[in-house]
């Protein structure tokens, strides 16, 4: 079974709750951005990864705003469920920007990365990377993968929602980037069954095929949602 939930902030916490627990060895855990296990490299933190990396199931991350993208570069890349991932302990895998993955039956899309509203509080090479929003290339190649795959995925995992739904929620009403762009983009142009996305902290369902993921632990099921009045607004074909 596949399960999501939302940053996680280098806190064990999460991955000791009773839903934590109740996972099998088979199962995966998505994480959808600021993972924050890989920060600084640290024998505390090594320690820790090699806890993640030995839990019966599988625990997949995406990049954020609060990950060391150059020590996440450091891991050599590897064959993962059909796309490219970096091992980074055991059963935790770092899931590279861009890439389609399918998994017990499950094809599914995902691009971490995102726009920090700190960044001039925090100091670059230490705390904030300017490599956080991907670059025209890596969404090239993302857009390359959504084509090869016929723009029809199941679920698609980000850290970042599309702008569309940030001004729906009213986060940020002016403010756009590429990144967002590029979502919006995929929006309108993909079919899927639902969006995750974690940026926002919350745990809250935004109709008809949005989920906003923080605390909780959510099973990812293969069941389509049928879409609701809102689709028009939200993009995205239709699953067919």
């Amino acid at each position: 079974m596949l399960y999501v939930t939302g940053d996680t902030h280098g806190d064990l916490e999460r991955f000791k709750t009773k839903e934590a627990k109740q996972l099998k060895k088979g199962d995966i855990l998505l994480v959808c951005g600021d993972f924050g296990f890989v920060w600084d490299g640290s024998q505390q933190e090594r320690r820790q990864l090699h806890w993640l990396g030995s839990r019966r199931y599988q625990v997949l991350f995406l990049d954020g705003t609060h990950d060391n993208l150059d020590l996440l570069a450091q891991y050599p890349q590897e064959p993962l469920y059909g796309g490219l991932a970096r091992r980074v302990d055991g059963n935790c895998w770092y899931l590279e920007r861009g890439e389609v993955y399918e998994a017990q039956g499950i094809r599914f899309f995902v691009l971490g990365g995102g726009e920090s509203q700190d960044m001039d509080t925090r100091i670059q090479g230490e705390t904030w990377w300017p490599q956080e929003l991907p670059s025209p290339q890596e969404l090239e190649r993302a857009r390359e993968n959504l084509r090869a795959c016929g723009d029809q995925v199941d679920y698609l995992f980000t850290h970042e929602p599309s702008a569309i739904v940030s001004h729906f929620l009213e986060m940020d009403a002016t403010h756009a980037s590429p990144l967002s762009a590029f979502l919006d983009r995929v929006s309108q142009e993909v079919s899927f069954t639902r969006w995750y996305f974690g940026s926002l902290h919350l745990d809250k369902p935004i109709p008809p095929r949005h989920q906003a993921v923080y605390q909780r632990i959510l099973p990812v099921g293969p069941k389509q949602q049928a879409p609701g009045p809102l689709a028009r607004l939200f993009g995205g074909r239709q699953p067919r």
